[in-house]
C-alpha cells in the first residue's frame, strides 16, 4: 500500500484512493511528486479520483477491476453510485503456477492453547453440550428445557432490563428474581439449544441440508454430545440425522435421541430427557482441557458491517493470521461466496488442482444463477451501510473482503455444510449473511471465528467463540461492548500488520484456551440461522 498525506492507494495497479480522513473541497491531495486538487468534499473511507474518467473507464482497486465509470469523473472526485456501476473481472479455468511464499512460523511452532481432545482427533475451544430439535415442533419443550438446564445447573446470566423494570415501577430496592446458583459441572463450558424454523413444510433439499447442518453442529470439536428432540412425522427425520453421523463423520460422542410421537405425554419425555441428559453430563464433566498445538485450530473467516477500511486494515490482518495457522498445518475457513464476486481469478489461480478451481466456479455460477431467478444477484449485495461507508459495488466490497484468505493456496472448496478436513486454506459456499454464514462456518467443523467489522454488529454463535476485530479505532470507543481487538490501529498508529498479527495471536490463544471470554460470548450471543439457499446474499 501507499499512504499518501490523507488518502492510501492499496495497489500500484489502482487508479483510485481511499479517503483517511474527511478531505474537503479545494484541498491539496499530495501524491509522490505532484499533487490533485479536489474538485468536492470526500468523506473518510470513500474512493478518490486520481485521473479523469470517461464514461466507460474501468476502476481499478486491489489491482483488479471493481466497477465501470458511468458518469465522467474528474480528478479529486468522489466515487458514488451515481458515477460508478459494478464490474467483475472476468475469469478462466487454468492451473498456472502459483508460488507461495509461507510466513516465518518457526516461533510458533511450540506454541500451544489448551483444549478438549475429541475421540476422532479433533480439539475443541469449548466444551458445550447441544440441544438439537429436528423440527420446529420442539422450540417450545427446547425453551422449557432451556430454562430448567441453564437456572439449575449455574449457567443463566444476569438480566439487568428485570432490574430497571422493577425500578420503573417504584420497587427500587427490589433484587433480581435470577437465583444464584454455582456452577455444577466445572468443565462444561454451557448448555447449547438450537433452535430454528426448519425442519418441515420446505423442500426436502431445506430439510436435508438442516440435517447436514446440524450433524456438522453435534461433530463439531466444541461439542461433547447432544441431545436431540423430534416429533416424528416431519420431513427432517431422525434416521436422517444418524445416517449422515454414520457414513460422513467418525462420531464417538454420545447422542440421544427422544420422539414426541413415541410418548404417551410431554412430561414423559421431557422427564426421560432430562435423566438421560443429566448422567451423560457427569461423564462430560470429566473431560478437560490439555495443550494443543495451534494446528488443531479450524479458523472460521468472516466479516460483517463492514466499511471502508476493512479490506486496508482487519481484514488482511486476519488473512495474515490465516496464512500463519495454515502454514502451521491448521485450517482457515473463508466464507461468504458473494463477497468473493470480482476476484474469481485469483481465487482460481490459486487452487491446488483444477477440480477445486471448478467446484469453486460451479458453485459461485450456480449460486448467483438462483439468486437471479429471484430477483437479486451478487451485484446487490452491498447494504446501506457498506455504500454509505464507500463500498459503493459488490467487487470493491468482495475484493476487500477476500484478503481475509490471506494469499495461501486453497487446498479445498467445500460446498454449504461439507466440513472441512484438508489443512490450509477452504473455501465454504455460504451468503453473506453474517448469522447465516457463521451458523455455516461452525457446521463445517470451525473451533473459533475471526469476524471483522466497521460498522458493528453483535454477531455470535453458540458453541464456537466469535472474535470481533474492528477495522477503525473509532468504533471500539463509540461502541464499547462489541469489538475484541482494535485492527484500525494500522491507520490511526501506524501500527504493522505483523506487529498486530502476533498480538492478535497471543489473543487466540487466550480465547481458545477459555482464559478469556469474548465480547459475543458476555453478551451471550448465541445467534443460529440455516441458509435456504438462492434466497439470500
Amino acid at each position: 500500500m501507499s499512504f499518501l498525506d490523507k488518502a492510501v492507494i492499496i495497489s500500484p495497479n489502482d487508479n483510485v484512493a481511499v479517503a483517511l480522513q474527511n478531505i474537503q473541497k479545494g484541498e491539496l491531495l499530495k501524491m509522490n511528486n505532484s499533487s490533485i486538487k479536489m474538485v468536492e468534499d470526500v468523506p473518510v473511507k470513500h474512493k478518490i479520483s486520481l485521473h479523469f474518467f470517461c464514461k466507460g473507464d474501468i476502476i481499478y482497486m486491489y489491482g483488479v477491476p471493481v466497477g465501470e465509470v458511468i458518469v465522467p469523473i474528474p480528478p479529486g472526485g468522489r466515487l458514488t453510485t451515481v458515477n460508478v456501476k459494478h464490474l467483475a473481472a472476468e475469469y478462466k479455468i487454468g492451473n498456472p503456477e502459483y508460488d507461495v511464499i509461507p510466513p516465518d512460523v518457526g516461533h510458533l511452532e511450540n506454541k500451544y492453547f489448551h483444549g478438549y481432545y475429541r475421540g476422532d482427533g479433533q480439539v475443541g475451544t469449548r466444551n458445550f453440550w447441544l440441544f438439537i430439535p429436528m423440527v420446529f415442533c420442539q422450540n417450545r419443550n427446547l425453551q422449557v428445557l432451556k430454562e430448567a438446564f441453564d437456572t439449575e445447573l449455574g449457567y443463566k446470566k444476569e438480566n439487568p432490563i428485570k432490574q430497571q423494570i422493577k425500578e420503573l415501577i417504584g420497587d427500587s430496592n427490589g433484587s433480581s428474581s435470577i437465583p444464584k446458583y454455582r456452577k455444577i459441572f466445572e468443565n462444561i463450558d454451557g448448555i447449547k439449544f438450537l433452535s430454528h424454523e426448519g425442519g418441515c413444510g420446505g423442500t426436502r433439499e431445506d430439510a436435508q441440508m438442516l440435517v447436514n447442518l446440524l450433524a456438522g453442529y453435534i461433530n463439531n470439536p466444541n461439542v461433547a454430545g447432544a441431545t436431540v428432540l423430534s416429533l416424528g412425522c416431519q420431513h427432517a427425520q431422525v434416521s436422517m440425522l444418524q445416517e449422515v453421523l454414520k457414513d460422513k463423520y467418525i462420531c464417538k460422542k454420545p447422542v440421544l435421541y427422544f420422539e414426541q410421537q413415541q410418548y404417551a405425554s410431554e412430561k414423559e419425555m421431557l422427564r426421560d430427557i432430562v435423566n438421560d441428559t443429566f448422567k451423560k453430563l457427569k461423564e462430560a464433566n470429566k473431560i478437560k482441557r490439555n495443550p494443543a498445538p495451534l494446528s488443531k485450530l479450524s479458523i472460521g473467516l468472516e466479516c460483517g458491517g463492514s466499511d471502508g477500511f476493512s479490506g486496508i486494515t482487519a481484514n488482511p490482518l486476519i488473512g495474515n493470521v490465516s496464512d500463519k495457522i495454515g502454514a502451521l498445518g491448521g485450517k482457515g475457513i473463508l466464507s461468504e461466496f458473494p463477497e468473493l464476486c470480482g476476484v474469481e481469478q485469483d481465487i482460481i489461480n490459486r487452487c491446488e488442482t483444477r477440480e477445486t478451481a471448478e467446484k469453486f466456479i460451479n458453485l459461485m455460477e450456480a449460486y448467483n444463477t438462483r439468486a437471479k431467478e429471484v430477483g437479486s444477484g451478487f451485484d446487490m449485495n452491498p447494504s446501506p451501510g457498506n455504500i454509505k461507508d464507500g463500498l459503493i459495488t459488490d467487487a470493491i466490497k468482495s475484493a476487500g473482503a477476500a484478503t481475509k484468505g490471506g494469499r495461501a493456496a486453497v487446498t479445498d472448496v467445500l460446498d454449504y455444510t461439507e466440513y472441512a478436513v484438508k489443512p490450509g486454506l477452504n473455501l465454504l459456499c455460504t451468503p453473506g449473511n453474517d448469522v447465516e454464514s457463521t451458523t455455516g462456518l461452525c457446521g463445517s467443523g470451525a473451533n473459533l471465528i475471526l469476524f471483522s467489522t466497521g460498522l458493528g454488529t453483535p454477531t455470535g454463535n453458540p458453541i464456537c467463540p466469535v472474535l470481533k476485530i474492528s477495522s477503525n479505532s473509532a468504533l471500539p470507543k463509540k461502541i464499547t461492548d462489541i469489538i475484541d481487538f482494535d485492527a484500525g490501529r494500522i491507520i490511526s498508529e501506524g501500527a504493522s500488520l505483523e506487529d498486530l498479527s502476533e498480538e492478535l495471536l497471543e489473543l487466540i490463544v487466550e480465547v481458545a484456551s477459555g482464559t478469556k471470554k469474548t465480547c459475543a460470548d458476555i453478551l451471550g450471543q448465541d445467534d443460529f440461522i440455516p441458509w435456504k439457499r438462492g434466497v439470500s446474499l
